[in-house]
Order: C-alpha cells, then structure tokens, then sequence
C-alpha cells in the first residue's frame, strides 16, 4: 500500500513535469478537455436552473388549486378552439354556489386580468397586469402581503377603489418613497395604494410575477367588462385532496350550468398537474440535445487526450525502459502515464469549471441557470473519467513495453 502511495505521488510529479515542460502541447490539449467541460458545465446548470424554476413556478401557480375556465390550457394534441369559442362564460355569482357545492374547498376566488398603465405624477408604468380579483384571490393566487394590507370583503361589495401593488409596479413608481396611501391612475381612474405584495421572481424564468396591480374585481368592473375572461380557482386543503377535489368541482360546474348526464362540459378545468406532464416531455427533448452534443464535445477532447497520450509514450521510450531496467513493476508505468492523462483533463476541468462560472451568468441574463456545488463536483468526475478512459490504452502500451526494446530505441 506504501508503494502504491507513494507511486501516486510520484506519477503525478512526473505528470506535473511533463506538462510543464510541453506547454504548447499541454495547453492545445486542455483546450479540447475545457470546451467539453464548458459545454458539460452549461447543460447541467441550465437543466438544473430549469427544474428549479419550474418547481418555484408551480408553486406560485398552486398544487391544491382547480382553475375553472372557459378555455382549456392547450399543450399538445389538437385544440379545438372552435368549439371552446362558443361556451357560455363563467359568471361572478359561481363563486358562492362553488362554496356552497363544494364543501372540501377551503377557498373560491374569481379573478381576471388584461395589460394595463398605471401612473404616479410623472412616472408611469405602461406594459403591467391589471388583476380585478374576489377578497379570497389572495389565499387561492398564494400571495403574501409584505407592506400594508389586502382588501376585503367590504372593499370588494362597495367597489373600493384601492389596489396592492407588485414589487416592481412599486418599485417603479415609488423608488424613494413609501407607496402606502398615495393615489395613482389606472386607466384614468385614482385608486388608493394600500398594500405592496412580498416579492415572487419570473414564472418559467420568463413572466414578471411582480409585475402587476390587484384591485376588487367590482372595481376592476368599473374599468373592462366582467362578461367574458373570468377565472375561477377552488383551493382544497393540500395536493393529496386535488384528485377527488376535482370531480366535486366538475359535478358542482355540471350542477350550477344545468347540463343533463349526457351533455359535455361547457367548461374546463385546469391545474398545474398539466404543465408538469408537459414539462417532462420537454425536459427529455432538452436532456437528449444536451447529453448528445456534451457527450459529443467531451469524445473529441478525449480523443485528443489519447493523441497526445501517444506522442508522450513515444517520445519517452527509453525513459521508460530505463525504470523497469531499475526494477520499476508494469503497474507502475501504467499508473505513471495514467496519472499524466488524469492530470491533463483536471487541468483543464478547473479551467472549464471557472469559465463556466462566467457562462452560468451571462446564460442567467437570457435564460435560466443555475450553479451548484453538485455541478462542479460532476465536471471533476466526469475530467477524472475521460482521463481514465482515454489515456488507459497509450499508458497499457507503455507498461508492456519490452524493457530491452524500450533501451534501444532512438
């Protein structure tokens, strides 16, 4: 076992000196082994920025809630919008039977949105989300207040102008200054800030969830009509309950629109359970691309490792039959130029690793990304594996080299 050790030792000296001493080389080689690594580096953190965006995404969006919509999500297969077209519309008045007919719920909100502009003296907002929601919104969307408070009941039955902003509609109107109690413009309408939602961050990476103003959808009816784009969301007390939860919602819909037992729904009904089934169908299109072009990036500098792993043997023949006239064992050898391979491809690990640190940002910028200490961990692994692999069949030839043949050469 002290020989082994002290073999390592050694095998990785003499590895140091080599490259050391072929710079040019060394550095041509851990070229290739760095562009693999990269490439490797940047598919993990954008695999892995993608799951954790997407988990944080359904959770804003709900796990325990049943949306009930004219218009299903469409992902995937044939949508047949021209039969979605002609349903009738959810009404405000379904909120209540929905309490009443669904008793597991815990609570019914109706919301609905459109892009809309808000102003505070001469700032102004012009692309943000208009949300006309019932008191109950807020329990059912997931949001917290940071500052102020949420309206309620009696904000909503008397049509109370006032609205709760998101941290970047605040932000942008109000960068110096507490928004509380200040009055700004939505559609031309004054409205009075009494609360700022905590913070959520992007939905997919892509949508601000930050970005918009929340107002009793009453008054949000002063503004666009509450006839069409309605929204309606059942909350249940935890996921394990949405499966049941959902045919109760389907029977109370089918009750309260009054269809007979052979008639089809006239309406949908959505959860996340959806984005997530197609999510994982994009996840395996994303992980296929990326593990055939990093596999593909990390064969070529593997290959170029064993070029070089050859030219190394070659050019140190008589070296090595110099250590096994001195009694140096096969194993020895192949260790010794074993070591050089792995040496080179963690060389050029570390490189990759810290240019990737840089990629990991810039792709953050236009994209999603994400770095963990486990991503840096398999980028050593996977340079310790190709120095393996790749360097096994030059550092085998050199360890059964003839030793009088090794002497001889020129």
């Amino acid at each position: 076992m002290n020989r082994l050790w002290i073999s390592f030792i050694e095998g990785s000296r003499i590895a140091l000196s080599a490259l050391w001493a072929n710079k040019v080389r060394a550095i041509l080689t851990t070229t290739c082994i760095v562009i693999g690594i990269v490439s490797v580096t940047a598919m993990n953190t954008i695999t892995d920025g993608v799951d954790r965006s997407f988990e944080e995404s359904m959770d804003m969006l709900g796990r325990n809630v049943v949306f009930v919509e004219k218009w299903p999500w469409g992902f995937g297969g044939e949508y047949k919008w021209w039969e979605y077209r002609n349903r009738r519309e959810m009404e405000l008045s379904y909120v209540e039977k929905l309490r009443q007919l669904v008793p597991n719920s815990t609570f019914v909100s109706a919301s609905a949105s459109r892009g809309s502009s808000a102003r505070y003296r001469d700032r102004s907002v012009d692309s943000a989300s208009l949300v006309g929601g019932t008191s109950s919104y807020f329990h059912t969307a997931g949001l917290n207040i940071a500052e102020g408070r949420a309206f309620n009941e009696t904000d909503e039955q008397r049509a109370a102008r006032v609205v709760v902003l998101g941290g970047s509609i605040s932000d942008a109107l109000f960068p110096n200054e507490d928004p509380l109690g200040k009055q700004i413009r939505i559609q031309g309408q004054r409205f009075t800030v009494i609360g700022v939602l905590e913070r959520r961050g992007n939905f997919m990476g892509v949508e601000d969830n930050d970005n918009r103003m929340i107002v009793p959808i009453s008054a949000y009816g002063t503004i666009y009509d509450l006839r069409w784009g309605i929204q309606l969301a059942v909350q249940f007390e935890d996921e394990e309950m949405i499966s049941e939860g959902e045919y109760e919602v389907i029977g109370a819909m089918r009750q309260i629109r009054g269809l007979d037992p052979m008639d089809d729904n006239d309406f949908a009904i959505n959860q996340s359970a959806l984005f997530e089934q197609e999510f994982q169908s994009m996840k395996m299109v994303i992980y296929g691309i990326g593990i055939f072009l990093t596999g593909l990036a990390l064969f070529v500098g593997g290959i170029g490792v064993m070029n070089i792993m050859f030219v190394s043997v070659k050019e140190r023949t008589k070296e090595i039959g110099i250590r096994k006239a001195v009694g140096a064992k096969s194993w020895e050898i192949l260790l010794q130029f074993l070591m050089e391979s792995i040496v080179i491809c963690l060389v050029g690990g570390v490189i990759g690793v810290l240019l990737s640190i840089g990629v990991t940002q810039l792709l953050n910028q236009i994209f999603i990304a994400y770095m963990d200490w486990t991503t840096v961990l398999n980028a050593i692994l996977i340079c310790t594996m190709v120095g393996i692999l790749f360097g096994y069949l030059p550092s085998s030839k050199a360890a059964k080299s003839d030793p009088i043949e090794s002497l001889r050469y020129e």
